[in-house]
């Protein structure tokens, strides 16, 4: 479990008190502000490149060990930090500044001004970051991409989406920049000055690259060199609906499959039902409920909601018959894992896991009663499977050589089947179900 390092009393000691006459914010509706425009609150200094600052590291430290390490950045902080006429000031040096609350799926809006040859960024979920430089020739950074402009996630891999912003955004030197950053899961969208930069690309999780990024994480405003200004500071908690149309995103080539009753579906529709637009299956009862074509590759999208230790699967290349645990390519488990019942699971059982081959990274999951979207990708004989923006499987059955039990899954080769529902006799709910075709 992760602990947060947030720290009391802290602010007591981040004295960076703005002059009176500051104005009253004008908050955008639906947002709420995370600096007032008058003093630090709600901050406190973070020295990044501290042995022991990375949030893992943190995660394992003791609530005393973290209230000292919070209370030695914030008075580094305070030598390079302050509050002009409204503005939030920092001199390019000292420790970078963090949020005392941790964010999850987020609208955040942030205005800055910066100086020639500076050099900073936005850290989101503790994570770097949302690059900001001086594009211009004589910042002397071309090398590294600033020709292209602010606004990419500089810290992703090389070449891969979102790295480098998809236009140059920026205003000139001195100006002040808007940022619109929206975050669900990984996928993050970035507008420039109005323009969007990044378009829904995977921030990549810069301290282990094999786990997506945390749940939730501390917004960090980083120093690098040069004075910045920031300002209008705001934020939005996205709801699930919302974070699930923005997933979904665009649709062309995916394939409806309805949901207002079981006539696209074949198998065990005895044991479903549809009720408020999504089909149920039925408290007892279980079975496979398929689609009445095969797929080879293909990308699938559904929402589910479970039931407090629901269980339930989606079959992949299903044959029509048998346990698509074993004679499909594999089930992906839909599972409340965090039910107490399932606490000493296998980690190959837990939830979009693909049964007894591949654990999946957990923690994702929405709390019960929400909706969850899932995204799966299945390519020859690799799945990618993606819950609520979160990359949590990536794995090619083809070299899986250990199972659960010693047990083996004879249908993990196949070249197509069906798509469906592996119910297990829990009233697990799906909806918005649609699927697309791949070369």
């Amino acid at each position: 479990m992760r602990t947060s390092f947030l720290a009391t009393g802290l602010m007591a000691a981040m004295a960076f008190v703005s002059p009176a006459w500051a104005q009253e914010l004008k908050v955008p509706e639906g947002f709420r502000p995370l600096f007032n425009g008058k003093d630090l609150a709600g901050w406190h200094g973070w020295a990044i490149h501290d042995k022991g600052a990375n949030p893992y590291e943190i995660a394992k430290a003791s609530p005393d060990e973290v209230k000292a390490k919070v209370a030695k950045w914030t008075e580094d902080a305070k030598k390079h930090w302050s509050v002009e006429a409204g503005d939030l000031v920092n001199d390019g040096n000292g420790a970078y500044l963090a949020t005392e609350e941790e964010l999850g799926d987020v609208e955040f809006l942030i205005d800055y001004k910066t100086v020639a040859k500076a050099d900073s960024g936005i850290y989101l979920r503790a994570t770097p970051q949302v690059q900001i430089w001086d594009y211009t020739k004589e910042g002397g950074k071309w090398n590294l991409g600033a020709d292209k402009g602010s606004g990419g996630l500089w810290n992703n891999s090389k070449d891969a989406p979102g790295k480098d912003p998809s236009a140059l955004a920026d205003k000139p030197l001195g100006e002040w920049n808007s940022f619109r950053i929206r975050q669900v899961g990984e996928r993050t969208w970035i507008h420039l000055n109005g323009k969007l930069v990044v378009d829904g690309a995977r921030m990549e999780n810069f301290w282990d690259r094999k786990l997506p990024l945390l749940k939730k994480g501390k917004i960090l405003l980083q120093t690098h060199g040069g004075e910045i200004r920031w300002r209008n500071i705001f934020v939005r908690d996205i709801p699930a609906a919302e974070a699930a149309e923005m997933l979904r995103g665009k649709a062309e080539g995916f394939t409806r499959l309805d949901g207002s009753s079981l006539e696209d579906w074949a198998g065990a529709a005895a044991n479903y039902e549809v009720k408020d637009g999504a089909i149920v299956c039925k408290p007892g009862k279980g079975g496979t409920l398929h689609t009445k074509e095969k797929y080879a590759d293909f990308i699938a999208r559904v929402e589910y909601k479970l039931p407090p230790g629901g269980n339930n699967g989606l079959a992949i290349r299903y044959p029509g018959n048998g346990d698509p645990a074993y004679v499909a390519m594999c089930e992906l488990q839909i599972l409340d894992d965090t039910a107490d019942m399932y606490a000493k699971l296998d980690p190959r059982q837990y939830n979009l896991s693909a049964y007894g081959m591949t654990a999946v990274k957990r923690g994702y999951l929405r709390p019960l009663g929400e909706w969850n979207y899932a995204e799966i990708t299945v390519k020859g004989s690799t799945i990618v499977a993606e819950l609520n923006g979160n990359r949590v499987l990536d794995t090619d059955l083809s070299k899986v050589t250990d199972y659960m039990a010693k047990t083996p899954h004879p249908g993990k080769d196949n070249k197509e089947g069906f798509f469906g529902f592996a119910g297990h006799g829990d009233a697990v709910s799906f909806r918005n179900v649609s699927i697309k075709r791949l070369p």
